[in-house]
């Protein structure tokens, strides 16, 4: 089963590449993407890009070499990259709906709401609140005793199967990851909620359906992107580790005409030049 789960894998990682890359080149390329909502969706892809690649790889080369072996250091830091990655992209999905809110509820003062400032204060935030989250919580789970075993039960460093191993007094670092993970997931959720709440009540005010359908898109991202939250085993972190990056560029791609006619022009432009 080994080398058939390396295919599966690696087909998943090269869409991941290419979508999410693609998606970010499309938009440098394409001024008429130069804006909040996209500005936001480049970050949300360099994200998914960065804990896909935290993970993935290690994870192929063990189908194909065979190798299941991380070193400690290789362990830190895959766990810091990716929780710090999470992180930012919760901050991001947050910010996202926000923009959608000010685009759909404020639109006559949504040029003056998301300047050019505030997007890359809210985006600079996202990344900082990740990788100081990161760190608190690499520090939290790394400075414990190791002894009960050196078999992580899980196919990537993560908090809970990692604090199992540990021979430690846990509560602490159980009480630290707590509220922590907790405020920063209640925090994005509840901006989320709020944002889209808006939106739906502004929505049942319009009469013409078909002049409202343009802020749905980001829905569907953000409720896949809530799996993480259901569950910490194998499955779920597969679903939101690896296959969920590979998702999102295909839903705002597939879903979105500016993409799909910026795509068109950069493949015109690209063929022009041969």
């Amino acid at each position: 089963q080994q080398i058939p789960l390396f295919i599966v894998f690696l087909f998943v990682y090269l869409i991941t590449l290419v979508g999410n890359l693609g998606m970010i080149e499309l938009i440098l390329l394409d001024s008429c993407l130069h804006t909040p909502m996209y500005f936001f969706l480049s970050n949300l892809s360099l994200v998914d890009f960065g804990y896909s690649s935290a993970v993935t790889p290690k994870v192929m080369v063990g189908f194909l070499k065979g190798d299941k072996f991380i070193l400690y250091n290789a362990c830190a830091t895959q766990f810091f990259l990716f929780v710090a990655f999470i992180t930012v992209e919760n901050s991001l999905l947050a910010s996202m709906a926000y923009d959608r809110y000010a685009a759909v509820c404020k639109p006559l003062h949504y040029t003056t709401t998301m300047t050019t400032n505030v997007c890359a204060c809210l985006a600079i935030g996202s990344y900082v609140c990740g990788f100081l989250n990161a760190s608190i919580h690499t520090g939290n789970t790394f400075r414990l005793s190791f002894c009960r075993s050196n078999v992580v039960e899980h196919f990537f460093c993560d908090a809970p199967p990692l604090l199992a191993l540990s021979c430690s007094d846990n509560y602490i670092s159980e009480i630290v990851i707590f509220f922590v993970v907790g405020f920063n997931d209640f925090f994005s959720i509840l901006v989320i909620l709020i944002s889209y709440l808006f939106i739906f009540i502004t929505i049942l005010k319009m009469h013409s359906w078909k002049d409202t359908r343009r802020p749905f898109p980001p829905v569907l991202p953000i409720l896949l992107h809530s799996s993480h939250f259901m569950g910490m085993d194998k499955m779920a972190s597969v679903f939101y580790a690896i296959v969920i990056p590979m998702l999102n560029p295909l839903v705002y791609s597939l879903r979105n005409k500016e993409v799909k006619s910026a795509f068109k022009k950069t493949v015109g432009k690209a063929k022009a030049s041969i």
